[in-house]
């Protein structure tokens, strides 16, 4: 019985052991056992697909020198590790921006748009492959007009910074971007390629897990997790496995 927008205590109960009824009913269908076996089928789960070299197939040429030269200012290489080129970060960004995520994949692009704070997400309707095209043009643009006609990439180290610096300040405006978004669009991505499983194109031989001291996607690692400082001692491992576990004939 129904008193205004209360269920008494007998239509409470009916309609719980209803709903658990339901539950265990729809649970009961989808059940199976599993013996002598692994309880899991080949082929039914969607893995990435591995990056393989090759041609670039989202940058040009002259916009893969670009991104290769900044990516290594952002990470340069050092005693401990490669740099953001030798890890491949260019790669996986070309790759990304290639795929689902250069047209938007995932990402509200409907109007209205207007200037918001971080916390707000997203806030452009233009889809990450289009501010690419348009942020290295106009950063193309802005350094052949101050640095007599060179190339980002032909710069000496000491002047890549200084622009990757005034894009990240704001000091530098190139015509027609929002150069500070370009600068923390293009970091990401870059911490992205260095960090990301090493299918995706970056993270090349795992020197940024290795750096950090990731174990990677093994399977169970759970005996490490409360030891801390402590160098775990086993090499990471990729979502593809390790190169040493493939069976040599």
């Amino acid at each position: 019985m129904m008193h205004g927008s209360r269920l008494s205590p007998l239509s409470r109960r009916s309609l719980l052991i209803s709903t658990a009824a339901l539950l265990v009913a729809g649970t009961a269908a989808r059940a199976r056992t599993i013996t002598q076996g692994m309880p899991w089928e080949p082929g039914t789960a969607s893995p990435p697909l591995q990056v393989r070299a090759g041609p670039w197939m989202f940058f040009t040429p002259d916009e893969a020198a670009t991104v290769e030269a900044a990516v290594d200012r952002l990470i340069p290489p050092d005693e401990s590790g490669p740099g953001g080129k030798d890890a491949g970060c260019a790669v996986y960004i070309d790759r990304q921006l290639a795929g689902p995520y250069g047209v938007g994949a995932g990402l509200y692009l409907h109007p209205p748009f207007m200037p918001g704070a971080a916390s707000q997400g997203y806030q452009s309707p233009d889809m990450p492959a289009v501010r690419y095209r348009a942020g290295l043009a106009a950063i193309a643009d802005y350094v052949k007009s101050s640095f007599a006609g060179k190339s980002f990439h032909d710069l000496a180290a000491a002047d890549q910074d200084k622009v990757l610096s005034g894009l990240e300040t704001g000091a530098i405006k190139p015509k027609g971007i929002n150069g500070a978004g370009f600068f923390a669009l293009l970091l990401q991505n870059t911490q992205e390629g260095f960090f990301a499983d090493p299918v995706y194109g970056g993270n090349r031989d795992m020197a940024g897990w290795k750096m950090v001291g990731f174990p990677g996607a093994r399977y169970d690692y759970r005996d490490w997790v409360e030891r801390h400082n402590e160098k775990y001692p086993l090499p990471p491992v990729s979502i593809m496995g390790r190169s040493d576990w493939t069976v040599k004939e």
